[in-house]
């Protein structure tokens, strides 16, 4: 793995005016706090007590389309789509469908070969990909379904607690409960809280470490496992709304309230980019074979690609996408796009 970029300007599009950029510096009990910093690297540093509360963001509702969505749009399951997964050595398209709840599978490689079904116990609080397969944490019944892609069958497993997002790391699950809380669940099935999470709605792994993304407090926390306690937490905007690791071990993060894309280093633990993005960033998903972080604006119904490779984001496409772009994935061979529409108009394909 090549060494991550290193630039910390705040970087700024061509040609598009934006508002300027602002530090903003908090201090809470047992902070250590960094503040304007001349090199651009973060708003602040906070150790292990929460940040202040604010309320979380979310998607913009989606005007009506002006403009046809390029590619294919693929009439798939009924109702709108929550979250979208392609498993690339199968060319499997998972998308996740609420009402019913149910999954969708559907042949990339024959899109005319009809799609299968999975039922699901409630709806899908997102798609964790396992090798050949898919892990659906469901909220509204405390389980964990684990799919198969090439039998289409599902095994439930029992979580005792609700989650919307898991995550590994050694022999520990870290589960976002869909309160907002974190909890940590080991290999016996022992389920244990950490203290001090209000917003919590997705959990990733970055080599061994596992970092929480907080809509509430806006913010990126490291979860510390063996002490069960939040670790160190940087401020992420104003309206952090979905997270994304890349091949440097870095993680791109939409910032929605504000119309940014931020971009953090793991270690050392710091924002090294932020780059503004009209239009309401929402959903983000990463092609680490072509370095493009792929961007759903809410507020346009449009797909932008940025390429991430060097010291800040370089628009590279622009795509009018199905309206309401809630979610999107890439298949990491082909670099398709696949975008799903919470509206239920469908899931779009794109090949740049």
């Amino acid at each position: 793995m090549r060494p991550a970029p290193t630039s910390t300007s705040l970087a700024r599009s061509t040609g598009t005016a934006t508002a300027p950029l602002r530090l903003v510096a908090v201090l809470t009990a047992g902070t250590a706090l960094l503040t304007g910093c001349s090199f651009g690297m973060a708003d602040e540093i906070v150790g292990e007590d929460p940040l202040p509360v604010s309320a979380a963001a979310g998607p913009a509702d989606s005007p009506e389309q002006a403009d046809a969505p390029a590619g294919e749009v693929l009439p798939l399951g009924r109702g709108g789509v929550t979250a979208v997964h392609v498993d690339a050595a199968s060319r499997t398209l998972v998308a996740a469908l609420a009402e019913p709840p149910h999954l969708v599978l559907a042949d990339l490689s024959d899109p005319q070969d009809p799609p299968r079904e999975v039922p699901l116990p409630g709806p899908a609080g997102s798609l964790e990909p396992t090798g050949g397969g898919v892990r659906v944490p469901v909220p509204d019944a405390d389980l964990l379904v684990e799919v198969d892609l090439e039998t289409a069958t599902a095994e439930e497993i029992d979580l005792g607690v609700a989650a919307v997002s898991i995550a590994e790391s050694a022999d520990t699950t870290v589960l976002a409960h869909a309160g907002g809380t974190v909890g940590l669940r080991d290999e016996a099935g022992d389920h244990r809280d950490v203290p001090g999470f209000t917003g919590v709605t997705d959990v990733l792994t970055v080599e061994e470490t596992v970092f929480a993304l907080d809509r509430v407090e806006s913010s990126l926390v490291q979860v510390n496992l063996p002490e069960t306690r939040r670790g160190l937490a940087l401020r992420a905007g104003e309206g952090a709304t979905n997270a994304v690791a890349d091949r440097f071990d870095r993680i791109i993060v939409t910032e929605t309230r504000s119309g940014e894309l931020l971009v953090f280093s793991t270690e050392p633990f710091l924002l090294r980019q932020r780059y503004p993005v009209p239009g309401g960033p929402y959903a983000v998903a990463y092609d680490e074979q072509r370095d493009l972080a792929w961007v759903t604006l809410t507020e346009t119904n449009e797909l932008v690609g940025y390429d991430v490779a060097g010291g800040e984001p370089v628009e590279s496409h622009r795509f009018p996408s199905v309206r309401q772009p809630n979610s999107v994935t890439v298949d990491q061979d082909t670099g398709a796009v696949v975008v799903g529409s919470a509206t239920g108009e469908g899931i779009q394909v794109v090949h740049p």
